[in-house]
């Protein structure tokens, strides 16, 4: 498979004690790069396939290209972005106190950023902005996160 990765690509991700894990690539940022939308699969399948309804477990952001020119993730095929998961998401993202606590949380779009203070019920499920590396991803996938 080529390493330049492409909208709808999956991504393979080998995960400690012979797991695996997969993430679909559905949207590039200009400035945060590759959005993966993590699945929740932990065992190798024969067909990619088998992923297309496949619960979501997390969204981030992950430098993808990295990745595979490093050959820590690889691309095992390609399929159609599903239609809930084309509209770009919306990020929660916030500064912790001292204390760890976020008082004040931003929406993102995207493109442009809100200050909305509290969140709502609603609000607290969307994904946290941020690029996080191959450990973190591994960790997240392995701990059963939903951030």
């Amino acid at each position: 498979m080529s390493k330049r990765p492409k909208i709808g690509d999956i991504v393979e991700i080998p995960l400690p004690y012979g797991g695996t894990g997969y993430a679909q690539y559905t949207h590039k940022h200009k400035r945060y790069g590759a959005l993966l939308r993590v699945l929740k699969v932990r065992d190798k399948v024969v067909d990619i396939k088998e992923l297309a309804n496949a619960h979501l477990q997390f969204t981030t952001f992950f430098p993808l290209s990295a990745a595979l020119s490093r050959e820590i993730v690889r691309i095992v095929g390609n399929l159609p972005v599903k239609d809930e998961l084309i509209k770009f998401p919306v990020f929660r993202a916030g500064v912790p106190n001292q204390s760890g606590v976020v008082e004040t949380w931003w929406l993102w779009d995207g493109e442009s950023e809100e200050r909305i203070g509290k969140l709502s019920l609603e609000q607290m499920e969307f994904p946290i902005r941020g690029v996080i590396n191959d450990t973190l991803l591994i960790e997240r996938i392995c701990s059963g996160w939903q951030g």
